[in-house]
């Protein structure tokens, strides 16, 4: 009697799960964190100035860029030019090479 028993599929298929909706999670997000708020909370929380507890990071986080210094235009490049430009630098760089062995 306590035997369990494996279900037909047609008693699986009468319990339509397809139609059941499982509710979102609900977040309450009150405001989106700028560079500024990140970088001044980097330097004013100990548990960004470690990683894993062994390795100092005040260093790196002194020296850091700031946002500003990083953001570049866009700039489209075009192949030949670009195969031109760096084609010439290591020739250059190739004869400057060899006339210092010469000398």
């Amino acid at each position: 009697t306590d035997i369990p028993v494996i279900p037909d599929l047609e008693e699986v298929q009468e319990e339509d799960l397809a139609m059941q909706l499982a509710a979102p999670p609900s977040v309450q997000v009150n405001r989106v964190l700028t560079y500024y708020d990140l970088d001044k909370d980097l330097m004013k929380y100990a548990a960004f100035q470690t990683l894993d507890g062994e390795v100092d990071l005040k260093l790196l986080t002194k020296v850091l860029a700031p946002e500003h210094e990083l953001q570049e235009d866009d700039v489209s490049w075009h192949w030949d030019h670009l195969f031109t430009e760096v084609s010439s630098e290591l020739v250059t760089d190739w004869d400057l090479g060899h006339s210092e062995k010469e000398d």
